[in-house]
């Protein structure tokens, strides 16, 4: 398939446990979008994400380690770069569209400078939109405590509202919304087509247009921006090297949940359970909400340890350790 000239290409960002990897599976099990590139930035030293939709058939890139608003915004464009190169030289399948799904910590702007300040990327890419989701049933106090949260709606050509199914849309969230980014189009995610979300909506202008400008939202211009971070968010992966129940699992995962659980911003992790050791199962936590197990048919790559990733606010890293004890814990070192 030969590239089109210019790819039309969202961001997709929201904050920890928004449900963006979710949106981001349904929309690409339409074969409709199966010629979409898709690139997926990791928190931490373990990636989990891509194997979350590894299963699609397409170009899954990972990019692993740190935020993609800050350290690795280079990494970013080369990335694109590579990619945009060995599609045009027929080296991997071709695709017409490019989705990127940010980390739940990235503000957007400096994705946005990045994008329209690489001449080649410019030339290339249409920013399609950029779609934020926000969680009905933590949004409100999370963007009152969460600078990135605050960031990612201020920024959004579409915000769309997660998890009305556990919580309504509830006038709180509104008024913050309207507040944040009164001109944003607004939309539930249980009632809208994903592959919609993601690709539809007026084009914005070309990249390098919006150099400089100032936004009405108060976002600030579009040149290479601060980016501000919440002080006390820890980041780190851990490895289980003992057998696993899913009982203890539960007991350790869910009392930290109920402890802790508005600090504990985000668990994701490949964990095998003694009672089903030939099938690893993907476990996944935010805040307060543990998710049930999804069974994988075997192990995604060569590595065959149960892992997490977590990030939490103000929460010690010896605090997790402890209730993680009878699995042999062990910290995952950069």
């Amino acid at each position: 398939m030969r590239l089109p000239d210019t790819l039309p290409t969202t961001v997709l960002t929201g904050f920890l446990g928004s449900g963006k990897t979710t949106l981001l599976r349904r929309a690409l099990a339409s074969p409709a979008l199966a010629d979409t590139a898709v690139i997926i930035n990791e928190i931490g030293e373990i990636a989990i994400d891509h194997h979350l939709v590894g299963f699609v058939e397409g170009n899954v890139l990972e990019l692993p380690g740190g935020c993609l608003c800050c350290a690795i915004r280079e990494d970013l464009a080369s990335t694109l770069r590579d990619l945009i190169d060995r599609a045009d030289m027929g080296e991997v399948r071709g695709f017409r569209r490019i989705a990127i799904e940010t980390t739940g910590l990235a503000d957007p702007a400096p994705i946005l400078f990045t994008l329209g300040a690489d001449p080649m990327l410019d030339a290339r890419l249409r920013l399609n939109r950029v779609v934020t989701l926000v969680d009905a049933v933590t949004g409100a106090a999370t963007l009152d405590r969460f600078a990135e949260a605050a960031r990612q709606a201020a920024l959004a050509d579409a915000l769309v509202v997660t998890k009305t199914d556990l919580a309504p849309f509830g006038p709180d969230l509104r008024h913050r919304l309207a507040a944040i980014n009164d001109g944003a189009e607004r939309m539930l995610a249980a009632d809208a087509e994903a592959g919609q979300v993601l690709f539809g909506g007026a084009d914005r202008p070309p990249l390098h247009a919006r150099e400089g400008g100032t936004r009405a939202d108060g976002a600030g211009g579009w040149g290479p921006p601060h980016v501000a971070h919440t002080h006390g968010i820890d980041t780190f992966a851990m490895v289980l090297g003992g057998d696993v129940s899913r009982l203890d699992f539960a007991r350790a995962l869910g009392g930290l949940a109920g402890e802790r659980g508005t600090d504990l911003l985000r668990v994701k992790g490949i964990v095998r359970f003694s009672d089903r050791p030939e099938r690893p199962a993907v476990v996944q936590a935010a805040q307060h909400a543990l998710f049930a197990p999804e069974w994988l048919d075997d192990w995604p790559d060569a590595d065959r340890r149960s892992r997490l990733v977590f990030v939490v606010h103000d929460i010690r890293r010896a605090e997790i350790l402890e209730r993680f004890a009878f699995a042999q814990p062990s910290l995952v070192s950069r």
